[in-house]
């Protein structure tokens, strides 16, 4: 099944949210248990304002609106991000939320590019993030 895209199409909206058991989980599952990530105190000490959530955990999830978009996760040829903020995670069971958005910005030789923009509260959290789709 191919997928349709044109330059300037915006994929739906997503937002995310991130709990300290997320945190925790992703620690499990990757093997980063970095401190910086469950220990306010380690955080504290490198000047961050709280637990921080893996760089790779935020970029993974943002992904999730391409791949909802495509149906199909191994259409992802290729994606990339540059952490620009971190996204600081409260000892709560609300969390944070991030909002992840994406636009179609060239369509060529059977392959979308698509940008994606993650904020928490209006502040970019992913810079220059791009995947590429395969469309047939």
């Amino acid at each position: 099944m191919s997928i349709t895209a044109e330059v300037g199409a915006e994929l739906p909206p997503l937002t995310l949210t991130f709990t300290r058991e997320h945190l925790v989980r992703y620690a499990g599952a990757s093997g980063d248990f970095n401190p910086i990530h469950w220990s306010d105190r380690s955080a504290a000490r490198l000047g961050l304002p709280s637990v921080i959530a893996h760089g790779m955990l935020t970029m993974a999830r943002a992904l999730r609106i391409v791949t909802d978009w495509c149906g199909d996760p191994s259409r992802v040829r290729a994606y990339g991000v540059r952490f620009t903020k971190p996204v600081p995670v409260p000892d709560d069971d609300e969390g944070v939320e991030v909002t992840v958005t994406a636009s179609v910005t060239a369509v060529a030789d059977g392959v979308a590019t698509v940008a994606i923009t993650a904020t928490l509260g209006g502040v970019k959290v992913l810079g220059s993030a791009n995947a590429e789709v395969r469309l047939d």
